[in-house]
């Protein structure tokens, strides 16, 4: 990939005051706990004192950011605020009155952007499934219509409907999409590049999930919130916005962890130690005002807790202090790896299986063929997956990457698939005896299990709604 210019300056942990030992107690913390992150960025005093990608992931690619892409959808909001076109106590009715359905109740007719902001609408779950299966092709109709059990404004309950709703709001006042509106505003001034979507099948983006960005761009948008909405010598979001966005409005419920327990502002979290967004299987972006400190991480992992809970027991005490480590911090983070498929190569060997499993089809035809020291996988008729043995191959069967590699276990072929642009991969597992194979996610999607779905571009991977 093409060389990037960089978003934020770099530092030596020493010259930012940072022990190089206290963000390694953090990356043995992490391996003590095996949490699987694909990337870490850690930056003091707007400078990165350090950065790793365990490989086959890499600081150019964009990553699935899952729910902190809520975060950037606030930050939409408050732009439209900012230039008059939308407030706080807007209703969804008025602003979207072609999209309200007949017969809602006067609660629904009260909903206005702060409830949706800071997710107190009224309704005791997620409303997301029973809104898409209310309205299939119309959320904010569906949303609506789903029946409140609380007050407005009374009760936190995460929802992911409510950030959709947003994202049509800012969409319907500024006459952009949600992506070319943060293009515009935010990401082209701070030099972002490679902000992807994923969109509903009208081409929409779904505002509560579905951005991609590099590691560097989630640490950078920390730094702008740390800096009170202000990059370089532009001030992109009004200092306003940045701390009302920040600031605890309503509290929220146990059971949870910790550093959700803090509170809920306008799309963040509040911690025990700062904000942050956060996303699905581990997509953070950590802002510790007191220590002037932003931690940006990505994976593949649902314990988010452990990754908080190692910022503010291992990082935090190492903050003022330099400890001589440097070098030997940086040779670590450089040997970053995620172990390809351990095995043999058996360079003659091919197969022929039916598969089934979570990602693929019951009944999928593969095939194995070597080539060039690695594999060809055929998966059905449309998808061809390049695999090395011992290293990582990329290819796009379908327009979107994948990072292969795999290896014989005595009569079983065995190989990793990284849909290398998010927190997930399959693992496929092929039988020569049996003649059958599985193809199962580490952590299936949030959207739809399909592997080819999840390879197809542009990005559109709506779920599936009875």
């Amino acid at each position: 990939m093409s060389a990037r210019r960089p978003l934020l300056p770099r530092s030596s942990p020493a010259a930012a005051h940072v022990s190089s030992g206290s963000i390694a107690a953090l990356l043995d913390r992490l391996e003590e706990h095996s949490v699987e992150c694909h990337s870490i960025m850690v930056v003091r005093g707007g400078h990165v004192v350090a950065e790793g990608w365990w490989a086959p992931f890499t600081a150019a690619r964009p990553h699935l950011l899952y729910s902190l892409t809520k975060s950037f959808t606030s930050v939409a909001v408050g732009l439209a605020i900012a230039d008059g076109l939308l407030s706080l106590d807007d209703r969804v009715v008025d602003v979207l009155p072609d999209r309200v359905p007949d017969g809602i109740g006067e609660q629904a007719r009260r909903i206005t952007v702060h409830h949706l902001l800071s997710m107190t609408a009224g309704h005791d779950v997620d409303t997301l499934t029973e809104a898409w299966e209310l309205e299939p092709y119309d959320l904010v109709k569906g949303f609506l219509r789903v029946p409140f059990t609380h007050p407005e404004g009374t009760r936190h309950t995460y929802d992911n409907a409510t950030t959709y709703v947003l994202a049509r709001l800012v969409e319907r006042v500024t006459g952009r999409g949600l992506a070319e509106f943060l293009d515009e505003r935010l990401f082209e001034p701070m030099g972002v590049e490679h902000a992807d979507w994923d969109r509903v099948a009208g081409g929409a983006v779904f505002g509560f999930h579905g951005l991609h960005l590099t590691t560097e761009a989630v640490a950078a948008f920390g730094e702008l919130l740390l800096r009170g909405g202000r990059w370089g010598e532009r001030q992109l979001v009004p200092r306003e916005w940045v701390e009302l966005a920040t600031t605890r409005h309503i509290g929220t419920r146990p059971p949870g962890d910790a550093d959700f327990l803090g509170g809920y502002g306008y799309q963040f979290w509040m911690s025990r130690y700062g904000f942050h967004g956060n996303g699905s299987f581990g997509q953070m972006c950590v802002v510790v005002p007191s220590h002037d400190l932003v931690v940006a991480v990505t994976g593949a992992n649902s314990q988010a807790q452990v990754i908080h809970d190692a910022i503010r027991e291992c990082l935090l005490p190492g903050m003022g202090r330099a400890d001589g480590g440097d070098e030997i911090l940086a040779g670590r983070l450089r040997r970053l790896s995620l172990a390809p498929v351990p095995g043999s190569a058996e360079p003659q060997r091919s197969v022929k299986a039916t598969a089934g499993g979570t990602a693929l089809p019951a009944g999928t035809p593969v095939t194995v063929d070597p080539v060039d020291g690695g594999w060809l996988l055929r998966l059905g008729p449309l998808m061809e997956v390049a695999a090395g043995h011992g290293e990582w191959r990329e290819s796009s069967p379908l327009g979107r990457p994948v990072v292969a590699a795999g290896a014989w276990q005595g009569d079983t072929f065995v190989a990793d698939v990284y849909v290398i642009t998010t927190p997930h991969r399959v693992r496929l597992e092929v039988d020569a005896g049996t003649g059958t194979a599985t193809a199962t996610w580490n952590i299936e999607p949030l959207t739809t299990p399909s592997l080819e779905l999840h390879l197809r571009s542009p990005l559109m991977t709506r779920p599936d709604v009875a």
